[in-house]
């Protein structure tokens, strides 16, 4: 029987059938609109993903496609993604996970033995042996217990349990489970979430998404983006008022300041969250990205302990790292974990559960990050290899902060603060008075302005300092410092060239150019 004839296929509706379903006022519509959609997902905005890089590219499209342009390239300079700017992958990195991956080419000479004794034992820990199996929800347990020694040699033998530590799909995830978890209540009891000012988008876009309310701290601009516990303690008390103030996310080092904080003000900050009771959610992901010679990286869970037993016995403690960062900029294996102190037993049976419901995290991912925290020992085969990498990226990365910082800070009406760690500079800039209206009457921060106004006359994009929180009355952008030494010194020098022509173009010819506030607070 053809499938005219057989009564259960009716066939597509004909024409005359839609018309009239159409004219009886029956015409399906859609259920989900703008009107319908879920007001928490239409509130999230992610500034480094958002309007003025959907515009690059376009922008970068009609390059292809040979609409001449002022520029031949578009430099998207908004960010993190080292590999996109060129950076080249760690080979012993690669070599594991492709081990890994093709377990087939453990008989090749061309893999050195401690890649291919890395890939046996984390191959052993999956289920049939293979990377396309599931693992358990909280990630692989040898890997698991690698992180753990890690954690243990970089805090100089603080102990760490393995059953603290959860395998995640990049630091993201592991953020946005601890703060599901956290956020509950209603009206003046609702979780309020204490966030530093500027923020990572990612921090703000959770707490839309979970309807939780975003406490703001600012940090001290003038005093190289330092957190001030004064500032911490006038941004709870004030939030009091209105939510119940639960918990405090730190950054550091600094994303998208750059800042890399003293152990005196971790130790502050810890005893203000033991003070009010607040957990602890430590992003540590640029961990291994401290350039300055007077700063180095601390992780709260080593202050933490080192403050004494009454403090590391009862604060609550999430910290994150990722593959993303550091020195390998593995982004794309979205690759991460996190670390559990103090969390009550049944509380962390419903987080489990909770990382269940996704399965687990992309068990390459995992291997990746196992790479990470076990690297190359100093008599093993890869070491000078690594070694050579690693010191290679880290020190480039160092010398492009200091050129970033120099070139910034020689521009009229830019201020940049020293880039102490991460990947990124946020320059203070100076905008007109004149270019304030415009982009006031165009219903656009003047920041999204200027950096709108630098995409289309340089090709560079950047992402104005609205997308990440900045004290009322300023205005800044988040650039990377990744591409490679040379794009970067052509980079900054048409930002400079472009301030000055931004300046000229709105500033009135008699007046002279003032300079940004910090400049003044300086002086």
């Amino acid at each position: 029987m053809s499938r005219g004839a057989d009564p259960k296929w009716a066939g597509p509706p004909t024409a005359e059938a839609t018309a009239e379903t159409r004219d009886a006022g029956k015409l399906r519509e859609k259920i989900l609109t703008m009107e319908t959609l879920n007001p928490h997902v239409k509130a999230v905005e992610y500034a480094v993903r958002g309007p003025i890089v959907i515009k690059a590219g376009d922008i970068e499209r009609r390059l292809q496609q040979g609409v001449k342009q002022p520029f031949t390239e578009v430099i998207k300079a908004n960010i993190g993604d080292a590999h996109a700017m060129g950076q080249q992958p760690i080979t012993f990195l690669r070599q594991v996970v492709a081990l890994c991956c093709f377990p087939e080419l453990l008989d090749s000479p061309a893999f050195p033995d401690d890649a291919k004794q890395r890939a046996q034992r984390i191959l052993q820990g999956c289920g049939g042996h293979s990377l396309g199996s599931y693992s358990a929800s909280q990630g692989v347990e040898c890997i698991r217990q690698d992180i753990a020694a890690y954690i243990e040699q970089r805090d100089q033998g603080i102990p760490a349990d393995w059953n603290n530590i959860y395998l995640t799909t990049g630091a993201s995830d592991g953020i946005m489970s601890i703060l599901k978890l956290l956020v509950s209540g209603q009206g003046s009891s609702r979780t309020g979430v204490m966030i530093p000012i500027p923020q990572y988008p990612l921090y703000s876009a959770a707490i839309s998404e979970l309807e939780a309310v975003q406490i703001n701290y600012y940090l001290d601009e003038a005093n190289c983006w330092a957190l001030d516990i004064g500032e911490l303690r006038r941004a709870y008390r004030a939030a009091k008022q209105h939510c119940q103030p639960r918990v405090l996310c730190i950054i550091n080092p600094g994303n998208p300041t750059g800042q890399v904080q003293s152990k005196k003000c971790i130790e502050e900050v810890l005893h203000f969250a033991y003070e009010e009771n607040l957990f602890v959610m430590s992003d540590e992901v640029y961990q291994d990205n401290v350039y300055s010679p007077d700063c180095q990286f601390h992780s709260f869970k080593k202050v933490l302990y080192e403050m004494g037993p009454e403090y590391s016995s009862s604060v609550e403690l999430a910290s994150f790292h990722s593959t993303s960062k550091g020195y390998t900029g593995e982004c794309g294996f979205r690759g991460g974990y996190m670390e559990i102190l103090n969390m009550d037993p049944e509380v962390k049976a419903q987080l489990v559960k909770l990382l269940s419901v996704r399965l687990c995290p992309p068990v390459s991912g995992q291997a990746a990050m196992d790479v990470i925290v076990n690297p190359p020992r100093r008599h093993e085969a890869s070491y000078t290899q690594f070694t050579k990498e690693k010191n290679s990226v880290l020190g480039a990365l160092a010398e492009k902060a200091k050129m970033t910082e120099q070139i910034l800070n020689s521009v009229p009406g830019m201020k940049c603060n020293p880039v102490q760690g991460a990947m990124y500079a946020f320059p203070q800039i100076f905008i007109p008075p004149r270019a304030v209206q415009e982009a006031q009457a165009l219903s656009v921060a003047p920041d999204m302005l200027y950096c709108l106004k630098l995409l289309e006359e340089t090709g560079i994009c950047v992402v104005p300092g609205s997308g990440f929180g900045q004290q009322e009355g300023t205005y800044h952008f988040r650039m990377t410092i990744l591409p490679s030494a040379e794009k970067l010194k052509v980079l900054l020098e048409k930002v400079r060239d472009f301030h000055l022509r931004f300046l000229q173009e709105y500033s009135p010819q008699e007046a002279p150019v003032r300079r940004t506030s910090q400049e003044h607070s300086e002086t």
